[in-house]
């Protein structure tokens, strides 16, 4: 029972920054039913240049909305360069490639800025883990949990309670009607983007002490957190929470008692299973459009 509690307690974080990351690609899809399949360079570019901020002696704390400002200003460009031109000329798949050509640039840019290896990242807690319910938790851990729940209900409080809410929900619901209205559609794809890869950045500080951080961390993070999109649902928060719980949980339960090769499986299975049986996600709604 120990044991399995300690891999509940990492399943939980693990999940969680797979929330954090999955939730950006949940922000873009409610303006402009497009993805940034570059998330996980976002995250990989924030921790390194979170990275390079605490090495130059900024202290943790002040450092993470830093590489917030970071993050919306990658995912600024990146809509800018390589989203809003398939938008205008209405690519299908212009969009998919451009964020996705845009994501191995960042990746090369990386390699060559910091290097090919892995890297240590100072943990900004004490490294000695606590007890709780019978397990070892580490601080950064909790941290990771705690951060991520309070940057999801940030922004979701802030899409529900302002203006620019109701501005997201017109865009999804009818990007001409929307134009109509007077709403600078443009501008809230492009604050979507921006955060959207805020997120990413964000999540890519909280992992950074718990992994090694390198130019190659944000692909495998990128698609895991796609995989959870899909799970939990593109247009539910609450689904977001739940698919990366359930992914990080069957990750670490079965790496323990199966095998570290097949912690992947149980996840793709899952999503195999939602995408024949529920392809909406778990949470997901349909939504019908008028063509």
């Amino acid at each position: 029972m120990q044991i399995f509690t300690q891999l509940l307690f990492s399943g939980i974080a693990l999940g969680m920054i797979y929330a954090v990351i999955a939730f950006g690609y949940q922000l873009t899809f409610a303006t402009s039913d497009t993805l940034n399949f570059g998330q996980g360079d976002a995250l990989m570019l924030g921790a390194l240049v979170g990275l390079t901020l605490v090495n130059l002696g900024v202290n943790y704390w002040l450092m993470i909305p830093l590489v917030c400002l970071f993050g919306a200003a990658q995912g600024a460009f990146v809509e800018r360069i390589g989203v809003r031109p398939a938008i205008k000329i209405k690519s299908e798949f212009g969009w998919i490639m451009s964020t996705i050509a845009l994501g191995i640039i960042f990746k090369n840019v990386a390699e060559n800025v910091w290097g090919r290896d892995d890297l240590k990242f100072p943990s900004p807690l004490p490294e000695s883990p606590m007890h709780f319910l019978g397990a070892n938790v580490l601080p950064m851990e909790i941290l990771v949990v705690v951060g991520a729940v309070l940057m999801m209900l940030a922004v979701e409080i802030f899409n529900r309670k302002s203006i620019y809410g109701k501005a997201v929900v017109a865009t999804f619901n009818d990007r001409d009607a929307a134009k109509l209205m007077g709403i600078n559609t443009g501008l809230v794809i492009t604050f979507s983007y921006a955060l959207s890869s805020t997120t990413a950045a964000f999540a890519g500080v909280l992992i950074a002490p718990l992994t090694l951080t390198g130019a190659t961390m944000g692909a495998v993070l990128g698609l895991k957190a796609f995989a959870v999109a899909i799970i939990g649902g593109l247009t539910s928060g609450m689904g977001i929470i739940v698919g990366g719980i359930i992914l990080g949980v069957a990750e670490t339960t079965t790496g323990f008692y199966l095998s570290t090769g097949y912690k992947d499986v149980p996840g793709l299975v899952l999503l195999l299973i939602v995408l024949a049986v529920k392809p909406a996600g778990l949470f997901g709604k349909s939504a019908i459009k008028k063509v």
